[in-house]
């Protein structure tokens, strides 16, 4: 991209400030699609229920998601589609989202327009127009920001996918990329093991305040801290939330803790980085690909269909999840208990990888799958 960032796709992107208007973004995504053609890869839009009658930290996440993926190199062009009452309105929004270029981003305010999903479409041929104009080129894997994600656990998570994954981070650190691990609460009870691998003190207590910060939040609103493992988890045989947490960690390697990030903040140190965000799989997801990540790594031993605004990868930890859910599945990691050795899995993983960076698209790209969710903590006017 022109300001120096690299993207692993050239989409656009149709973002609502609000949620009164996302019937009409997802309108204006099927009549856009006929706009696809040369370097320009999909039309979409990342309805959600928020923008309006927030309050606080809620009101505040909204802007800064929305304008992180606004700015998120994965899209060539973004249409930002607006009501025009809303608290989140695009003269609000325009604040987070700093300095743009007018050829990339796009503003319509349902209200002010006489036919909002017409005009819409000429705003995105002039989007497609533009980023028609970029193509694919040989980068260093150096650029490439990749989150980590588990969902739903069985009793080989800790055994392939996550070491996998940690192994992948390891590799691709050490060549000089990032790495962002999240789902805080999936750490409780092994976040010594992060805590001993800080960089320095000031990351040290900045990972302590990650962790007390979101116990915090469960005790504010009398919930207990230990309500993990959820039910599936459970049934694929983790019995406690030790289980779950020590094989959430493992996905960060044993690369050092470089930084610690707040919600919506995106990436400033290359390395690995912690993330506050919750366990929840559409909210963690979408809070990595909004701190920058361009693909997701989502570890499951149960299955999920589901993906978040950027290519989100499903690695199996069990051959028969695989074979059973092809559909769902990019990357078999039951392979290791079975014939692979860690050396050569995690190097095929890692090409893999860099498949998906280069074009190659995952299960659920291919189903036509792309979620977006906020973090909603507090009251709802």
């Amino acid at each position: 991209r022109p300001d120096g960032k690299v993207g692993v796709r050239n989409e656009i992107w149709i973002i609502p400030t609000v949620g009164c208007v996302n019937n009409v973004a997802q309108a204006i995504e099927r009549q856009a699609k006929s706009l696809i053609s040369g370097t320009v890869e999909d039309v979409v839009a990342f309805p959600h229920p928020y923008g309006c009658s927030q309050m606080g930290d809620d009101q505040e996440h909204t802007r800064t998601i929305l304008a992180d993926l606004i700015n998120h190199p994965n899209a060539g062009g973004v249409l930002v589609l607006g009501l025009g009452c809303e608290n989140s309105n695009i003269t609000e929004l325009k604040r987070y989202i700093g300095a743009y270029d007018e050829r990339r981003i796009k503003f319509l305010a349902a209200q002010e327009s006489d036919d909002e999903i017409a005009d819409s479409l000429e705003l995105i041929r002039e989007l497609a127009a533009y980023a028609g104009s970029f193509e694919r080129e040989p980068v260093s894997c150096s650029e490439l920001i990749i989150g980590m994600k588990c969902g739903g656990s069985d009793g080989l998570s800790g055994i392939t996918a996550n070491p996998t994954v940690g192994a992948f981070s390891d590799m691709l650190v050490g060549a000089g990329g990032t790495t962002i691990l999240t789902e805080v609460p999936e750490m409780f009870g092994a976040e010594t093991l992060l805590m001993n691998r800080c960089i320095n003190e000031e990351i040290f207590e900045k990972t302590v305040h990650l962790i007390n910060d979101f116990k915090n939040y469960f005790t504010s609103h009398n919930q207990t801290i230990y309500e993990n493992p959820s039910p599936g988890n459970k049934k694929g045989g983790i019995s406690t939330l030790e289980d779950k947490s020590l094989g959430c960690v493992q996905k960060s390697g044993s690369a050092p803790v470089m930084d610690v990030l707040m919600y919506g903040e995106p990436v400033h140190t290359k390395g690995l980085n912690l993330l506050s965000a919750p366990g929840n799989d559409l909210v963690a997801s979408t809070a990595l690909a909004a701190s920058g990540a361009h693909i997701v790594l989502f570890t499951t031993g149960r299955g999920t269909p589901f993906a978040c605004p950027v290519p989100t990868m499903k690695i199996s930890t069990n051959t028969a999840l695989s074979t059973k859910k092809s559909n769902w599945i990019d990357f078999n990691c039951g392979r290791l208990v079975e014939d692979t050795d860690m050396d050569t899995l995690k190097n095929d993983f890692f090409d893999f990888v860099l498949e998906v960076a280069s074009g190659k698209k995952v299960k659920s790209e291919e189903a036509g799958f792309h979620d977006m969710a906020i973090f909603k903590q507090g009251v709802t006017l």
